[in-house]
């Protein structure tokens, strides 16, 4: 191999790890509804429910608030313990797997668990509830 070519693929290998490490807690939400939704297809599957946990990635460690918008955007707000927003991010990656027939807005303590239920309308899946 040339080394031209080696530095290329070291660069390329760079890029890529640091871009997964600088995904944020919305943008990893909308990968877990994207394996959700192919796992409804594979399973041919009506109804199925996402479980997350920002905490166990290291993204949201307090308390943290979703919002799933019907226009089509996820936004992810972490929290400190006194309620002060430290970071948030947000995506709309999740649209081309998933309707939002209404917007949902919850508040979420710290370490817990997301559900996210997802069911089959005229042949689309759609956000059915969040709790």
């Amino acid at each position: 191999m040339n080394l031209r070519l080696v530095r290329g693929l070291g660069l390329l290998a760079t890029v890529l790890f640091l871009a997964g490490c600088f995904t944020d807690a919305a943008t990893r939400l909308a990968y877990d509804i994207e394996s959700g939704v192919n796992r409804m297809n594979r399973q041919n599957e009506a109804r199925h429910s996402i479980r997350h946990t920002p905490a166990e990635s290291s993204e949201c460690a307090g308390p943290y608030t979703v919002q799933f918008d019907k226009v089509g955007a996820l936004i992810v707000w972490c929290k400190d313990t006194a309620g002060n927003i430290v970071a948030s991010g947000s995506t709309s990656y999740h649209a081309r797997f998933i309707d939002t027939p209404a917007t949902y807005i919850l508040d979420k303590p710290a370490g817990s668990i997301l559900t996210i239920d997802l069911e089959r309308r005229a042949g689309r899946v759609v956000v059915a509830d969040m709790h």
